[in-house]
C-alpha cells in the first residue's frame, strides 16, 4: 500500500515544490513508482514537469469537487515512473466551494483513497497557506515533509505550522506523521546558513533529514525547461541532494 506524503509549509518561497517535483523524480528513477499531486493554484509542479496548465482540463480542482474519478486527472510526466495529477489557476475558487460542504477537510482523501495500491509514494504539493488546501492535504496524508530554507526568518512560522499539523492530528487525521524537517537553500558559505542548520537541529534533533539540499544554479534553472533537476542535469549539486533525500525516505519506509 502506498505511502501519501504531504510537502507543506505556508511560507512561500521555502522550495516546497522544488522538493515536489524533485523528490518524485528521483524516487522513480530509483524505480518506485509515484504520483505527485499538484495541490497549489499556482500550479508551478505542473509546469515544472512540462506540462501546459492552459490545457489542463481534468485536475485537482474537479478531484476536490468528485466531478470525476482519480483515474481521469493522471497524466504521465516524460520522468520515469512519475505520473501527476495536475492543476490549474481555477484551483483559487475551491476554498470558497469547499465551505458550505460536509466533510470538506476530507475531500481529497476520499477522492485519492483509489490510487493507494496503485503507487508506491503519492506525494503532494501543497498552497503556501493552511487553508482549506492544505487541510485537505493534510487529511489525506499519511506524513509531512516541511521544507526550511537556511535563512534569517527560517524559523518563523514554523511554530504556527506544528500547531496546525498538531490540530489536524487531534481532529482530522490521527495517523498524521511528521516523515522529517528538510534544509533547503544551504550556503556553506554563509555564517548564517550554517546558524540555521545547527538552531534546526538543536531544536529538532531526529526530526531533521540528514541530507541538507544546497543552493545551486541549475536547480532552479530546471522548471524554466520544464523538467526535474534529475532530467536535467543528473551530475549536478541539486540531482545529487534530491537523490540522497529519496533513499532516505526509501530507507525510513
Amino acid at each position: 500500500m502506498g505511502k501519501i506524503i504531504a510537502i507543506a509549509n505556508q511560507k512561500g518561497g521555502v522550495g516546497k515544490t522544488t522538493t515536489s517535483v524533485n523528490l518524485a523524480a528521483s524516487l522513480g528513477v530509483l524505480e518506485k513508482k509515484i504520483l505527485l499531486i499538484d495541490a497549489d493554484p499556482q500550479a508551478n509542479a505542473t509546469s515544472g514537469l512540462g506540462i501546459d496548465v492552459e490545457e489542463v482540463e481534468n485536475g485537482t480542482y474537479q478531484l476536490l469537487e468528485h466531478s470525476i474519478k482519480a483515474e481521469d486527472a493522471i497524466l504521465q510526466t516524460s520522468s520515469p515512473n512519475l505520473d501527476i495529477i495536475p492543476a490549474h489557476i481555477d484551483l483559487v475558487a475551491i476554498e470558497i466551494e469547499l465551505v458550505d460542504q460536509e466533510n470538506r477537510e476530507s475531500m481529497l482523501k476520499k477522492a485519492i483513497e483509489p490510487l493507494r495500491d496503485k503507487y508506491d509514494f503519492i506525494l503532494i504539493d501543497c498552497a503556501p497557506s493552511l487553508g482549506l488546501l492544505t487541510l485537505n492535504a493534510l487529511t489525506a496524508s499519511d506524513s509531512v515533509i516541511i521544507p526550511i530554507q537556511c535563512e534569517y526568518f527560517a524559523l518563523e512560522g514554523l511554530g504556527k505550522l506544528l500547531n496546525t499539523i498538531k490540530s489536524v492530528q487531534k481532529i482530522h487525521n490521527n495517523k498524521l506523521d511528521i516523515e522529517g524537517l528538510l534544509l533547503t537553500m544551504y550556503d556553506s558559505r554563509l555564517r548564517l546558513s550554517n546558524q540555521v542548520v545547527e538552531e534546526v537541529k538543536k531544536h529538532f534533533d531526529e526530526m531533521v533529514f540528514e541530507t541538507i539540499i544546497q543552493r545551486n544554479v541549475r536547480l532552479s534553472e530546471a522548471p524554466s525547461y520544464g523538467e526535474s533537476i534529475i532530467n536535467y542535469d543528473a551530475s549536478s549539486k541539486g540531482a545529487s541532494n534530491y537523490l540522497s533525500l529519496a533513499h532516505e525516505i526509501i530507507k525510513k519506509n
